[in-house]
Order: structure tokens, then C-alpha cells, then sequence
């Protein structure tokens, strides 16, 4: 593992391509007790003068007790190498498997916050602001329907990037 910090100014990429396409890593917790989730639902931006990563978690997944108790957590970009890892990570629960062990990620630490020795890019992100969704502030009765019909909604969670690693390995 090589990680080298960057400004987030220089990053280059296609964020719609990497957030929604080639998915990432919501990671909560310390080296002694965390958990991840993979996800295809984000953004990134400028909020309140830094950037920022805004993600979402609904309340029935592992992850999100790791959340609400962390003020700290990654989101961790991989290559199309660790597809079957990300899908892992994305359909069984922490409460059930030890993900790293399943996946041969190596879970580190960087800056308080937990991350994989494997990702290529990793923003480490301090909670600002968080919000559950409503259903009656949907506007569109088809897009609450097809996304949360049986499923619990998502909390928000808007992540100033405290630092950005990429892996020079």
C-alpha cells in the first residue's frame, strides 16, 4: 500500500462513471470495530465552503449504527479487479460475515478512519449534516415507489473531504 495524500482540486475522473457505475465503499468505525457497505448512490461538490461527499444509507443496513456513532468514515474508490469484492460487500451484512476475511480486503487506517489497502482512491469525510428522507418530500410519487416501495428510506449524510489518498501502487 502506497497511499499519497492529494489536494482534491487535482483529482481527474468522471464521478457519474465511478459513484454510479463502478460503485464504492461507505466505511464507519475504527480498526477494532467497523463495518462497510457497498453503494452506487452519491455526490460531490462544494457545501459550506469545503468539499464534500454526500451519501445516503438506509436504516436497516449494518453500516448505519457505525454512522450515527462515527463522526469519521471513507468512501473508497476500487478497480474493476475487485468487482466480486464490492459485490460482496453489497449483499451480505457485517452482522453475518467478516467482509475483509471474505474478500481478502486489508482493512487500514488512515486518519482515524478505516479503508482498504486496496482501493485506489480514498476520501476520508467528517459528518456536517445528516437528515432522513421523507416520504412526503418526494415530488414524484413513481420515484418513491420504484425505490422504497417495501424498503426503509435512506439517511443523508453530507461529508466534508477531510483528505484524499490514492494509491500509487
Amino acid at each position: 500500500m502506497s497511499f499519497v495524500k492529494k489536494n482534491p482540486e487535482e483529482l481527474s475522473g468522471n464521478v457519474f462513471r465511478e459513484i454510479g457505475k463502478d460503485w464504492f465503499l461507505i466505511t464507519a468505525g475504527n480498526s477494532e470495530s467497523y463495518n462497510t457497505m457497498t453503494a452506487s448512490w452519491g455526490f460531490m461538490g462544494v457545501m459550506w465552503g469545503a468539499p464534500s461527499f454526500v451519501c445516503a444509507v438506509r436504516t436497516n443496513r449494518h453500516t448505519f449504527g457505525f454512522m450515527e456513532e462515527n463522526d469519521v468514515y471513507t468512501i473508497s474508490f476500487f478497480d474493476e479487479s475487485y468487482r466480486s469484492a464490492l459485490n460482496f460487500c453489497g449483499t451480505k451484512s457485517g452482522r453475518d460475515y467478516d467482509k475483509a476475511k471474505e474478500t481478502g480486503l486489508t482493512p487500514v487506517e488512515i486518519e482515524g478512519a478505516v479503508t482498504f489497502a486496496e482501493a485506489k482512491r480514498v476520501f476520508v469525510c467528517r459528518k456536517r449534516y445528516s437528515e432522513m428522507m421523507k416520504q412526503e418530500a418526494f415530488t414524484s410519487k413513481e420515484t418513491y415507489d420504484r425505490w422504497y416501495g417495501t424498503d426503509p428510506l435512506h439517511k443523508q449524510y453530507i461529508g466534508e473531504i477531510l483528505a484524499v489518498y490514492e494509491n500509487e501502487d
